[in-house]
């Protein structure tokens, strides 16, 4: 499958990365390519800078917003909460018209340090305004409740009965997306939580996911819905 994924930090990459490994056509998306590939401070989680990253992942192509979209049967919006509706509009409407997009960004906002708080909650969410945005794109919320490695190998928890969510006004988009997050990356227990508006839910749930991070002092764990 043609992927593209939207943004450079460490979750694209990761989900680049995986993606690639598993047999995906993959182009990361950015404002400038050139200057992305031109890059070598590594990442604000000390990830490799995209020059070094980019060398050691050939088969990932590093294209411009719109160029990776064009080409791609899913789009992947990992850039960050605060620049992810300019660099969907960078990838071009039309590049998404149609298309499942994935949005596993964040509204977090670190202008008063850290822990931080959201850029958009309780009556709306980023996922609700990259969907009003994109009218033709079918969004999924999904992904966005767990840390960079965690999407990609659910299975490092000792306990795989962990869950991960799904919500969208699709419901085919959500059950193709749930299908693709068991086969591309193994996740069994998806719960989906219906129309796009549930992304105020899982977006908030960031408030807890930061503290937890604060407190436990690792990114490797998640939540389980006991009934």
């Amino acid at each position: 499958m043609n992927i593209a994924v939207l943004g450079t930090g460490i979750v694209a990459q990761t989900l680049a990365s995986a993606l690639a490994t598993r047999g995906h056509a993959v182009a990361i998306g950015t404002r400038d390519p050139a200057a992305t590939l031109a890059r070598t401070a590594k990442g604000s989680f000390g990830q490799p800078g995209m020059s070094e990253w980019a060398a050691a992942h050939p088969a990932v192509r590093v294209a411009t917003f719109a160029d990776a979209a064009a080409g791609a049967e899913v789009v992947v919006n990992a850039t960050s909460g605060s620049a992810s509706l300019a660099a969907l509009t960078a990838a071009g409407a039309a590049n998404l018209d149609g298309k499942i997009v994935l949005d596993i960004s964040n509204p977090l906002d670190f202008s008063k340090g850290f822990p931080p708080s959201l850029s958009v909650a309780n009556t709306d969410s980023l996922g609700e305004q990259i969907q009003r945005a994109f009218p033709g794109a079918r969004v999924v919320k999904t992904l966005n409740t767990v840390s960079a490695h965690l999407m990609v190998d659910p299975n490092q928890l000792a306990d795989g009965a962990h869950d991960m969510f799904v919500c969208g006004d699709d419901p085919g988009a959500r059950e193709q997306v749930a299908g693709w997050l068991q086969a591309w990356f193994g996740w069994t227990h998806i719960v989906d939580l219906g129309d796009i508006t549930n992304a105020r839910g899982t977006e908030a749930y960031l408030l807890l996911w930061t503290r937890l991070y604060g407190r436990l002092g690792t990114a490797t764990f998640n939540v389980h819905v006991v009934r």
